[in-house]
């Protein structure tokens, strides 16, 4: 079996960015080692910008990708998640479709691996086929006791569906059920989800909106529109007079790795809360972060200072094509580089080797070590743009 070798002006080891240093692989991609130049010998691949394990998208929607262009943007998260809801007339050709050029973009663009939100199956005959690994996480959603067995049912139907997909590939594909949000979730469904994912990888949207507090605080503000849809003037949730997020994980204690996904309104004293439960009852928390995505729907950014302040575990990720302008990882790290105090070193990690550990394939990629393969990446040194090599 051959090898390979690349210089870059920087190499990404997955946690330390290295200068004079060259990458060798086998043929397919298997890390052999990083050298120094000198060490290196010949036949050397020179590679313009930053040479960096594949990326990891942490939360993607793959089957909401025909929403591509169709949800303007700035229009508020509530304004959204209604358009999201009642934009459904589109057929099953368009779908599968769009599907495959979102999936084909982000293996272009460098993503090895996906954390996907579905509702459906509709994703599972292109996954089937990826050469990008998949953490499904079918989202469940219920808004009464009184449905929470038919609904976990339903969803477990659809988890069974995507688990039986059978990768051609060397990829991998893991499945669970998770709780969409605080605001679609009731008491006694985040009960049952919990039983179900004990010591398992699952996600949950938080603090998209003040009104996702102001709705568990209260029982009013701006959810109430969305719920009208759904045939219920009043909110359907208890009020607890808590924030949303301190209201909803007390469901969890079953050693779940926990991803809060967006955080986009989240206050530094929810912050400081999550992770002293988190440490008393065995969980551990990710935060993750779509800053375009934020930027589509609200035109704000999250408190990204606030989680380096406290040193929380962060990751990326694109969320749909509803909700952002591409599926770029490169993008992502973009935004937060010119618009943070976050460093290149601190992005690169949550592209890659925190993205592994958050979805458990650190063993498999995430960085360059012996005996892995992560997919390599050629990126711009401004994070512009970032292009798969192998």
């Amino acid at each position: 079996m051959g090898r390979r070798k690349f210089k870059a002006e920087q190499v990404f080891d997955g946690y330390t960015l290295h200068q004079n240093k060259v990458l060798i692989t086998d043929d397919e991609g298997v890390i052999e080692a990083i050298v120094s130049y000198e060490e290196a010998g010949e036949n050397i691949e020179l590679v313009e910008g930053i040479l960096m394990p594949g990326m990891i998208n942490a939360h993607c929607h793959l089957e909401l990708s025909h929403l591509k262009n169709v949800i303007p943007p700035h229009t508020g998260l509530v304004e959204f998640l209604c358009s999201v809801v009642t934009k459904r007339n589109f057929s099953e050709e368009l779908i599968q479709q769009a599907i495959i050029d979102a999936e084909e973009e982000m293996y272009r663009n460098g993503i090895v691996a996906v954390g996907d939100i579905g509702n459906t199956a509709d994703t599972a005959l292109v996954k089937s086929r990826s050469k990008i690994h998949w953490y499904n996480f079918v989202e469940v959603l219920s808004f009464s006791d009184e449905n929470s067995e038919q609904q976990m049912q339903h969803y477990s139907q659809v988890a069974h569906q995507m688990s039986s997909i059978h990768n051609r590939g060397k990829r991998s594909i893991q499945t669970s059920l998770v709780p969409h949000a605080p605001y679609s979730i009731s008491p006694k469904t985040f009960q049952l989800i919990n039983e179900a994912t004990a010591g398992r990888v699952i996600s949950i949207h938080n603090q998209e909106h003040p009104a996702e507090d102001v709705l568990y605080k209260t029982g009013g503000g701006d959810y109430l529109k969305l719920f009208r849809i759904f045939g219920m003037e009043t909110s359907p949730f208890p009020v607890t007079g808590l924030s949303s997020v301190r209201s909803v994980l007390p469901y969890f204690n079953s050693g779940q790795t926990i991803i809060l996904v967006h955080n986009t309104f989240m206050p530094e004293e929810d912050l400081i809360w999550l992770s002293e439960y988190a440490q008393a009852n065995s969980l551990k928390i990710v935060y993750c972060l779509c800053p375009n995505a934020n930027r589509y729907i609200e035109n704000r950014l999250p408190p990204a200072e606030m989680f380096i302040k406290h040193n929380a575990s962060l990751v990326l990720g694109t969320d749909s094509y509803s909700s952002n302008w591409q599926l770029s990882i490169a993008k992502e790290m973009k935004v937060l580089l010119e618009q943070s105090s976050m460093q290149k070193e601190q992005l690169l990690r949550m592209a890659t080797s925190n993205g592994a550990q958050a979805l458990g394939l650190n063993q498999l990629m995430g960085s360059f070590e012996k005996g892995k393969q992560p997919g390599i990446v050629q990126l711009a040194t401004d994070f512009n743009r970032s292009l798969r090599l192998l």
